[in-house]
């Protein structure tokens, strides 16, 4: 089954999971997590990438972010690849560090934003790293003590999650500290981890109760959210695919139009200048033709392309293949 595509668009909110090949460890000791931190931060700033949460695991790591105006993958390849390189040096190792590739999930921020915050912070505790909460507070791999002001980490931004609870300091601590506590015996939460019909309604319960009524909802295995928001996503995917088809359109029309005009000896600036000089016009038709027959390519698009109407293009190709 092909993969398929991320989605994403500049600040849309992400959780992004990396695993180490086969289960294997991409953390060896302290110098690792600081060098894959220090990256972090330094890529997230060049990107505008900004990281609320994340939590540093031996062999996996969760982080959730606002994905920066160069989109997520850019982030990502630079972070994993570079990280990669620079361990494999350090520990004389050569092969794959990462499974192939990372698990992002877009999640509609409303509803999911603190649970994941909470999710993703409570990840050392629940794996038994740390044996307490007040052990938590200290610990370094999670950005649950950086939220606290108990560590630092420049790679992280405290205030917009801090401010979810309150706009004085002290009191937004203190509320999201209690949040945190509330959710010590909440579990592994798979319904967090993923997208997908189960996820976004929330278990399975809710599944079975709809579609006892004969009701549906949009979802999707990339999305964590609501079916209004599956279906925004969807729709701002499609509109960038979109643009990109355009994009990739236009520079097939110029580069066609480019080499059929040097194989033909007209001049580019001839054939858009609506000239009709007997072989200006018969080589303007076999670039309307190739670009609508080869290419299925709108007439108004190769029209735009070569500088003349719409209705011209059409009795250029009626009189080709006529």
């Amino acid at each position: 089954m092909p993969r398929q595509a991320r989605l994403d668009a500049p600040g849309t909110l992400h959780h992004v999971m990396i695993r180490g090949i086969e289960g294997a460890n991409i953390f060896w000791d302290e110098k690792d997590r600081e060098r894959f931190l220090s990256r972090v931060g330094e890529i997230g700033k060049a990107t505008g990438t900004r990281i609320l949460a994340w939590a540093l695991m031996d062999n996996h790591v969760h982080l959730l972010l606002f994905s920066g105006s160069s989109g997520l993958p850019r982030f990502m390849r630079r972070l994993l690849t570079g990280y990669a390189l620079w361990f494999n040096r350090r520990h004389q190792r050569s092969g794959h560090l990462f499974q192939n590739r990372y698990k992002s999930i877009v999640c509609e921020e409303d509803q999911y934003l603190l649970e994941l915050v909470r999710y993703i912070h409570l990840n050392p505790l629940r794996s038994q790293v740390v044996g307490s909460l007040e052990e938590l507070d200290r610990y370094r791999w999670s950005g649950h003590g950086a939220l606290i002001g108990k560590v630092r980490h420049d790679c992280q931004e405290r205030q917009y999650v801090l401010n979810q609870f309150g706009r004085e300091e002290r009191q937004s601590i203190r509320a999201y500290r209690k949040f945190i506590e509330e959710g010590k015996g909440l579990g592994r939460c798979p319904e967090l981890v993923g997208g997908g019909l189960v996820r976004s309604l929330g278990g399975w319960s809710k599944v079975l109760s709809l579609r006892s009524r004969g009701e549906e909802v949009e979802h999707d295995s990339r999305i964590l959210g609501s079916g209004d928001f599956v279906q925004e996503v969807m729709r701002d995917a499609e509109e960038t695919i979109a643009r990109q088809v355009r994009k990739m359109r236009t520079k097939s029309i110029e580069q066609i139009i480019e080499r059929i005009c040097e194989e033909s000896g007209v001049s580019e600036m001839e054939i858009k200048s609506g000239s009709q000089r007997r072989r200006v016009s018969k080589v303007r038709a076999e670039i309307a033709c190739y670009l609508s027959r080869e290419l299925g390519i709108p007439m108004a698009e190769i029209a735009r392309g070569l500088g003349v109407g719409a209705s011209a293009v059409a009795m250029a190709i009626k009189r080709n293949n006529s």
